[in-house]
């Protein structure tokens, strides 16, 4: 029995594919030539046919209903060459080009929620690379005014954390032991050049990247050759709505992020026992009072404002960018209230005469020694740390306008490449919204609203983390943190799951019109643009005059490849900043 039922299936299914649309259409032409009812049948424009019979054998289409009912909403029957030529030629390089990706996350199945992550929404992708560099330039160029011993190793370290959980604190003095104590000089150069490697350019890399980019280059120019070939099954938008991934790969080989978790944490291990800390009794060593350190990374989930802070892929950094700013400039701030002390030859130690043996731009040891509160007050950390001063500002200086401006790029590229790949399929015939252009429109809108929820969903759980830890609010500030805190996840969830439905979507869509799914009565006279009433399909297409359609399609190539170079060249001028 089940077996019977599963043949009636496969017969269905394939009956579902048993439209042949230019013999249908054919045939229907042929009767009205006999019968001189040139009703349903239209020209090139999709106007009406006189019933002469000259005119009706130069029709070129029928009206949407004609094409119901003479050809039924069945699909036309993909051949298995077209289809696989198609998905190798348009879409195979794409994924295969996914794995030149930065991952170096501590879990498998994160590493896949990264790449799903970027296929599901190139925004968020673009997004936390460009904002990525801007805190790197925006930290360097802070920086540039301090003068004072390990600052520019500071800067290193700094950038070089941007792909992990960063913490900082000045309990027990240990970051104001960490700047100003000379007994500290040997820590700075030492992590800095532990997390001084580089992931950039390979062999593998680089093929992968020419194979894709030649690969397209040649398809499209074939395509364009002969527009006329596999009309409605031409892969060319499919295309151009990946084409985002290349400047993405590149983007993230010329940044060299350092993503590798087993990497990161064995160079913060090994600095440990370097760091010393002023007491009472003397500077003694950080790792003998204490685990805590000034400087440290928490991959612990529950101690940081959001889970996906914690995973160390790049794309998580829209959930790092605004706790990673806010540490970077308590760091900032200290070294530069160190810094103005020093132009100023005032001492840690208070009653101490400045000590210049050395020359003018060289700061004597004897002049940074003191004890917790002397080296705490030449920092002036206690401003945020105690209690009595209120409660620091949970926003680093510029963080939305960095945003704003990392926001920019990444949604250009993603809406040329896709309207790339809209004006491709929009004016090929028949010329209109259809279920293919659609389905592009689909893949972008739900990538940009990925975005949109997560970088929501960053901002207002690092607010809420930011207070998490003060008992003194009124019952309605307390409710209200609590309700934040559970649209911040609700917004987390919501936009992964949206960029795993979008990424299958994405690879679907594709597919979908390799295989002429697409390809029946509904899709092909773009009801969705023109209405039932005026909806028609264009069939013949050997006598059209396709001037528009080709210039749509070089119009496309222009608008999506020029989006990526421009892409990758504002990419190369912006790392001039940022220190590898």
């Amino acid at each position: 029995m089940k077996i019977r039922l599963l043949l009636l299936l496969f017969a269905s299914l394939r009956g579902a594919y048993a439209v042949n649309f230019t013999d249908c259409f054919m045939n229907f032409r042929i009767h009205a030539n006999q019968t001189l009812n040139a009703s349903g049948l239209v020209d090139a424009h999709g106007g009406n046919i006189t019933n002469t019979s000259s005119e009706i054998l130069q029709a070129v289409g029928f009206t949407y209903d004609a094409c119901l009912s003479q050809c039924g909403s069945g699909t036309q029957q993909p051949t298995w060459a077209n289809t696989s030529q198609q998905f190798s030629a348009w879409l195979l390089p794409y994924l295969a080009l996914i794995s030149q990706l930065p991952f170096g996350a501590r879990h498998r199945v994160d590493n896949l929620m990264s790449a799903i992550l970027t296929v599901g929404s190139p925004v968020l992708a673009g997004y936390s690379m460009i904002l990525t560099i801007l805190n790197a330039r925006w930290i360097s160029r802070r920086f540039e005014n301090v003068s004072f011993p390990n600052s520019k190793y500071a800067v290193r370290i700094l950038i070089s954390l941007q792909q992990t959980p960063l913490k900082i604190t000045n309990e027990d003095s240990l970051l104001s032991s960490l700047i100003v104590l000379p007994e500290n000089d040997d820590w700075w150069p030492k992590i800095a050049d532990f997390l001084d490697y580089t992931l950039t350019w390979s062999i593998a890399s680089a093929t992968s990247i020419v194979w894709v980019t030649v690969a397209y280059l040649l398809t499209v120019v074939g395509s364009l050759m002969d527009v006329n070939a596999n009309l409605n099954s031409s892969g060319q938008g499919a295309g151009s709505i990946w084409l985002w991934l290349i400047p993405i790969v590149i983007g993230w080989l010329q940044l060299s992020p350092k993503c590798d978790y087993v990497r990161i944490t064995r160079a913060m291990e090994n600095a440990d026992a370097m760091a010393f800390v002023a007491t009472h009794h003397g500077v003694m060593k950080a790792s003998d009072l204490s685990e805590k350190r000034a400087i440290s990374i928490d991959f612990t989930p529950e101690q940081s404002s959001s889970p996906d802070e914690s995973l160390t892929p790049p794309i998580y950094n829209y959930a790092r960018a605004i706790p990673w700013s806010r540490s970077a400039e308590d760091v900032l701030n200290a070294f530069q209230m160190a810094s103005n002390n020093s132009r100023m030859h005032r001492p840690v130690r208070m009653g101490d005469i400045w000590k210049n043996a050395g020359g003018r731009n060289i700061i004597e040891p004897s002049n940074r020694s003191g004890d917790p509160s002397e080296v705490n007050a030449y920092c002036r950390l206690p401003r945020y740390a105690a209690p009595r001063y209120g409660v620091r500002n949970p926003w680093a200086s510029g963080i939305f306008f960095r945003m704003f401006v990392a926001s920019l790029l990444p949604i250009a590229l993603q809406w040329a490449t896709t309207g790339a790949a809209v004006l491709v399929v929009y004016f090929t015939p028949t010329v209109g919204l259809g279920c293919r252009s659609l389905g592009y429109i689909i893949y972008g809108v739900l990538a940009t609203i990925v975005w949109a929820m997560l970088v929501t969903s960053s901002i207002i759980s690092h607010y809420t983390y930011s207070y998490s830890g003060i008992s003194s609010w009124s019952p309605f500030f307390s409710i209200t943190m609590r309700l934040a805190s559970v649209l911040s996840k609700l917004l987390r969830w919501g936009g992964k799951c949206l960029a795993i439905v979008n990424a299958i979507w994405a690879v679907t869509a594709s597919m979908l019109q390799f295989a002429d799914v697409y390809n029946n009565c509904y899709c092909n006279s773009s009801v969705l643009g023109r209405g039932v009433q005026h909806a028609y399909d264009i069939v013949v297409t050997d006598t059209l005059d396709l001037g528009i359609t080709e210039a749509a399609w070089w119009g496309a190539l222009a608008l999506a490849c020029s989006t990526s170079l421009g892409f990758v060249f504002l990419m190369s001028l912006l790392t001039d900043l940022v220190r590898t």
